[in-house]
């Protein structure tokens, strides 16, 4: 099953390059870095990028209500 992805998060500006990171992509990193910046965040069944592409997701869903 293919995720949406919200496209590109950063379209070239030349469209021979490749498309990048996608804004689920985006979502998602900036997500860990929210979870990461808790101090008292600990990770011990390294779940981490699942959680953070569950907050994009819940984002993209958000995005096209």
């Amino acid at each position: 099953m293919t995720k949406e992805t919200g496209g590109p998060a950063f379209p070239p500006s030349n469209p021979g390059y490749a498309h990048g990171m996608t804004i689920r992509d985006y979502f998602a990193a900036k997500a860990m870095q929210a979870i990461l910046s808790d101090p008292n965040y600990s990770d011990p069944d390294g779940k981490l990028a699942e959680a953070s592409y569950f907050v994009a997701d819940a984002m993209l869903k958000a995005r096209d209500a």
